[in-house]
């Protein structure tokens, strides 16, 4: 059977949850990876309040859409992040940035994912996705000179903040997807081998695939799920492009989003340079049995053309078999 396929509400919040309800359920999605942010879906509420839980079910249950994750990707960036400055205050709720103290904003982030797990098991899921921050993405060019003392502290000051958070997820029975991603302690393939030995390979953290933020590094995504198949908790499809011509360059110029003279960007699904058919065929050599949820992010495309497209492309990937059901039809067959 495929797959059930989702969408991302992270690049939607700016509408009510139940619109997008309505959207996604009419472009024929199974359901949603809910975003823990807009009115989606409020960790807070979810954990004092049994009624809200109850009618956030009740509006998906109304549009025929199921939920397999819930994500808390902006909360998750302040657990570790340093500098905490404006950037944090402009993606966190009131109640986590408070007086804007970095030590304070941090603990209470810390909290928030906490009842993160919590909310999640009671809205009956058992994936949160997200980030963590980093204390060291700041040294990423490595000058003025960082002696590896300064690395070693950053995977240090990761597993003292996260392990009590995971000790959580673990007593609620939730696993945390951890996005591989820029600016977060895991960003690439070595990263993510040293941020999963900093917590010692503890079963609650693991990762949420998305080949996209491989693919403009020039790292092979269809290598990571097999080295890693062991910890792909959650798979998300985005697509990127990469635009190198000798002036638009691989770290972006601090240009936005859509930018031409970016030297990558996030484009429609299926029109970029991530490999899709070998990274569905890998899925299925590893036994991902899980949801694929679509996370639009593309500056040049109307969302509302581009969010059933991306649904009509994964839909055919989802469709590739499995090696042994491939083997077990051609034999059937007398190939």
């Amino acid at each position: 059977m495929p797959r059930p396929v989702t969408l991302f509400t992270g690049q939607w919040a700016d509408l009510p949850f139940e619109e997008v309800c309505k959207l996604a359920s009419g472009w024929g999605y199974d359901g949603l990876e809910i975003a823990c942010w807009g009115d989606h879906f409020d960790v807070a509420q979810a954990v004092s309040s049994p009624s809200y839980v109850a009618s956030r079910r009740e509006i998906l249950d109304r549009y025929g859409l199921k939920v397999w994750a819930i994500s808390n990707h902006l909360t998750g960036q302040a657990v570790c992040d340093n500098p905490i400055d404006e950037r944090h205050q402009g993606i966190l709720s009131p109640a986590v940035w408070g007086d804007g103290d970095a030590e304070g904003v941090r603990q209470r982030a810390a909290s928030a994912l906490k009842d993160t797990a919590r909310a999640a098991r009671l809205l009956g899921v058992d994936t949160v996705v997200g980030f963590t921050g980093s204390s060291i993405w700041h040294l990423v060019a490595m000058f003025p000179p960082v002696p590896p003392s300064m690395i070693t502290r950053g995977y240090e000051d990761f597993a003292a903040r996260w392990n009590p958070i995971l000790d959580v997820f673990d007593s609620e029975g939730v696993r945390f997807a951890h996005e591989v991603h820029p600016s977060e302690i895991a960003y690439d393939y070595w990263s993510t081998v040293a941020a999963l030995d900093a917590v010692e390979h503890r079963e609650a953290f693991g990762l949420n695939f998305d080949p996209s933020h491989f693919v403009w590094q020039d790292l092979d995504p269809v290598g990571f799920l097999w080295d890693f198949k062991d910890r792909i908790y959650h798979v998300d499809c985005k697509e990127s492009v990469k635009q190198f011509n000798g002036r638009n360059g691989r770290l972006g110029s601090h240009l936005p989003w859509g930018d031409p003279r970016r030297g990558w960007d996030f484009v429609s699904t299926g029109h970029g340079d991530v490999p899709w058919e070998p990274v569905f065929r890998m899925l299925n050599s590893i036994g991902y049995s899980g949801p694929i949820s679509v996370e639009w992010e593309d500056a040049g495309m109307d969302r509302l053309v581009g969010a059933p497209d991306a649904l009509a492309f994964v839909r055919k990937l989802t469709s590739i078999e499995p090696p042994e059901a491939s083997f077990d039809a051609a034999f059937s067959s007398g190939s």
